[in-house]
């Protein structure tokens, strides 16, 4: 399935909880985040199919991802050092965007600057005492080096990741959080099973692929 369709996924799974729950313009923004982040996160294992399949415009908007989340985060970064102060809406976005920036590349490098931004979120994560943020850490970090559709593409990883949307529901009082995580994620996996290769869901307790064919 390619990356712009999980995508578009994501965010109409964001848009339904924006409408669904109490409507503000920061949390719909929220919501929308969170669930095309989610809808894509799989996508961090590589190398990955994905990588060989987007089209030029997908390439471009990567690259407009990364280098904005890179120079949000340098914002991020800055306000702490020299105010103390951590903006944790902004924090959320500057990480969200430059994640989506990676998922559509490969190699060995790409996947040693995801795992090396998991790090930063791990000791981020330490210093603020966000636990949410320590999950997430160890997901961006690990991830990067597993088979495409192995570990990433499961049942476990589907609620590992609602437990860090948990956290997130916990830190920012935002009602629904976890809701589109969980099922910005699982719209990934589900989507992967309308493929001939199918998801491996219950993986490393069972090999078998689970697929629908439409």
């Amino acid at each position: 399935m390619k990356g712009s369709t999980h995508l578009t996924i994501g965010i109409v799974v964001g848009a339904a909880a924006a409408v669904y729950y109490p409507f503000t313009l920061k949390n719909a923004s929220l919501y929308i985040a969170v669930s095309a982040l989610s809808a894509l996160s799989a996508d961090l294992d590589g190398p990955s199919i994905l990588s060989s399949k987007i089209g030029k415009v997908s390439k471009w908007l990567h690259e407009i991802f990364l280098w904005i989340g890179v120079c949000l985060a340098a914002g991020v970064i800055y306000q702490y050092s020299t105010h103390g102060l951590v903006n944790q809406e902004l924090s959320i976005v500057s990480v969200v965007i430059l994640l989506l920036g990676f998922v559509a590349k490969e190699g060995v490098t790409r996947n040693i600057m995801v795992s090396l931004v998991g790090c930063g979120l791990l000791y981020w994560g330490w210093t603020l005492g966000w636990n949410w943020l320590l999950g997430l850490g160890v997901f961006v970090a690990w991830v990067p080096w597993l088979n495409h559709r192995g570990m990433s593409h499961t049942i476990w990883a589907t609620l590992f990741w609602g437990a860090i949307g948990w956290g997130l529901e916990q830190q920012l009082h935002v009602e629904g959080i976890m809701a589109v995580s969980i099922c910005g994620y699982a719209s990934h996996l589900i989507a992967d099973t309308l493929t001939p290769r199918g998801v491996k869901w219950l993986y490393p307790l069972s090999k078998r692929s689970f697929k629908i064919r439409l």
